[in-house]
């Protein structure tokens, strides 16, 4: 026999790479998904339920802060909407969502926001 073929036989001899679990190959993502629950998705949730309390405690009197940047007083509250004194002889409506901060409550709290 010559070099080449030993060389041959010998490359042809040897057993296949064991492959890993199937497992492993979804570990990582099964990780990044984790990370991105704990880091995005779980705070946003607290804040929706925050701002969702807020939304639901407006009553007359309180001063606000919309998402607009508009600050005012509540002067009506409804289902859907609130009207906001915003100066003498103007009001504007609103929909509760769009109310971002309750600066100061009828009962004298201090700067609540969500």
């Amino acid at each position: 026999m010559n070099f080449t073929s030993l060389l041959i036989l010998a490359q042809a001899a040897s057993p296949a790479p064991a492959s890993p679990p199937a497992y492993m190959s979804i570990l990582p993502l099964v990780f990044v998904f984790i990370i991105f629950y704990f880091l995005l998705i779980r705070p946003q949730q607290k804040r929706a339920k925050e701002h969702q309390k807020l939304v639901a405690a407006l009553k007359t009197g309180d001063k606000v802060v919309t998402s607009s940047g508009i600050h005012g007083i509540i002067a009506n509250v409804k289902d859907k909407t609130v009207i906001v004194k915003v100066a003498e002889n103007v009001k504007l409506e609103f929909d509760r969502a769009s109310v971002t901060a309750v600066e100061k409550s009828s009962e004298g709290d201090e700067v609540v926001k969500s």
